[in-house]
């Protein structure tokens, strides 16, 4: 029962915040470039921990990936914002991608290729997607954002809830032995339930008035998060660990509870990509 009191007291805490960064929004947006800087640093800094096989990365380069992850965030709000000159957007990337190479040259007695490789991972698998979300903001509006992490965490709750009661047949046991089918099922149904009630009753708070729109965001949207949750799955099972880290109570690390909006982010950008120009 502690575990359960514990497990919930810290998710509320993270719910709170991303809701209300984004509710925010409107009004200032630094609370979300404060939410979502943070989800990278912490993100990149757990990656670090996972992978390298006990070769840690130096608390320079480290660092700099941090400030380079927060710097490709910075530049997609401002790109997506259309503040600022064009060109001017891009100097956060461009000169984190000078000033990580030349701090390579100065690290000899580490694999460069290896070093490159795990930085650019950090910054393309967490820092990307989340970066991402402004683009999203851009095509629709901050609340439409809000809706697709209710349908993940919705998901999440269906599909928890119906495996456990019904999971028989494994749906990936190869990385995950415990995901099953029934709850893959039971996270989709809930997410497209919500979908018809958001339709129904808050569709002045969301702006989005078509109906087929809101199915196949919660559709597509449960499909990508289950392919985030086991991507995650196989990098930890890679590396032999069990979660990516202890900083939230009752849940693993940041990682653990971001790993399908890594995901349902780029996917959810070139479904309303598709949409919006139709």
């Amino acid at each position: 029962m502690k575990n359960i009191v514990i497990r919930a007291l810290s998710g509320s805490v993270y719910v709170a915040l991303i809701v209300a960064s984004i509710l925010l929004l409107d009004n200032s947006p630094i609370a979300f470039l404060c939410v979502f800087g943070l989800l990278i640093v912490l993100g990149i800094k757990e990656i670090y921990n996972m992978t390298g096989h006990g070769a840690n990365q130096s608390w320079l380069v480290t660092l700099v990936d941090m400030l380079g992850g927060v710097g490709l965030f910075v530049a997609f709000y401002f790109h997506s914002t259309g503040q600022g000159l064009p060109a001017m957007r891009l100097l956060p990337i461009a000169g984190y991608l000078v000033l990580r190479c030349i701090i390579q040259l100065y690290r000899p007695s580490q694999n460069a290729v290896q070093s490159l490789e795990r930085s650019f991972f950090a910054l393309g698998y967490v820092a990307l997607p989340i970066a991402l979300l402004n683009s999203i903001v851009s095509l629709s509006a901050p609340r439409l954002l809000l809706a697709l992490f209710v349908f993940i965490w919705v998901n999440d709750t269906g599909a928890f809830l119906a495996g456990s009661a019904f999971g028989k047949h494994r749906l990936f046991e190869r990385i995950s032995p415990k995901k099953s089918w029934e709850g893959f099922v039971g996270g989709l149904v809930a997410c497209v339930l919500v979908a018809l009630a958001t339709n129904r009753w808050c569709n002045e708070f969301f702006e989005v008035p078509e109906l087929s729109t809101w199915v196949a965001l919660s559709v597509l949207t449960s499909v990508m998060a289950t392919f985030g949750d086991l991507v995650e799955s196989l990098l930890k099972r890679t590396e032999g660990v069990k979660d990516s880290g202890h900083l939230i109570p009752g849940h693993g690390g940041v990682l653990d509870r971001i790993d399908s909006l890594l995901l349902v982010s780029p996917a959810a950008l070139i479904f309303l990509a598709i949409i919006i120009n139709n």
